[in-house]
């Protein structure tokens, strides 16, 4: 039998888990950190970010792609500094969350809908398209808290976990990188 192991505490909320170059990168926003952690337990602090980070993800030439939360801006980690390649406050209603990029280095990046530490009413929002031109589109609508995505490994799909809706949602995505076919495929009862 398989025995459980820590290989990492201390964390104070990790998020948006990516396995790259060897090792698992994530977000522990609370502490305003990215960070990695290797097999043997080796953790790193990559970079800070003063308004928490999220989403992470690489695009094609490897850079690194980071959601800022609450000030709702997509950057760049240069390795010493952070650039700002798109200010998403215009379609995010509520603190960013997490993303994906897809192999053209399109992001595709969700936010709460809502500012849940505020007491504001849950409502559904929309995912951003970040295009590699740093042009913002909005993707999708009417999702409830999105926030788990992954693409396929064709891809062609994108899913999404809507948190506050317990479901999965799935959408084809096009070759320019819309999405379309929208479809549950998982619900589970409350």
């Amino acid at each position: 039998m398989a025995k459980i192991e820590a290989l990492l505490d201390g964390l104070t909320f990790p998020e948006a888990p990516r396995w790259h170059d060897g090792k698992l990168w994530f977000s522990d926003f609370y502490s305003h950190r990215v960070l990695t952690v290797d097999l043997n337990g080796r953790a790193e602090t990559v970079t800070t970010v003063p308004q928490q980070p999220s989403g992470l993800g690489w695009t094609p030439d490897g850079k690194l792609l980071i959601v800022s939360m609450l000030d709702r801006c997509l950057l760049h980690f240069d390795g010493e500094q952070h650039h700002v390649i798109a200010d998403l406050s215009a379609l995010a209603t509520g603190p960013c969350n997490d993303m994906v990029v897809d192999a053209t280095g399109r992001a595709y990046v969700g936010n709460f809908g809502f500012d849940r530490h505020h007491g504001e009413a849950k409502r559904s929002t929309c995912i951003a398209r970040v295009d590699p031109d740093g042009r913002v589109v909005r993707a999708a609508d009417d999702l409830v808290f999105p926030n788990g995505m992954v693409i396929t490994p064709d891809g062609k799909t994108l899913i999404i976990g809507e948190t506050f809706a317990n479901r999965l949602t799935a959408f084809d995505i096009d070759f320019a990188g819309s999405l379309a076919n929208r479809r549950v495929f998982a619900q589970l009862d409350d």
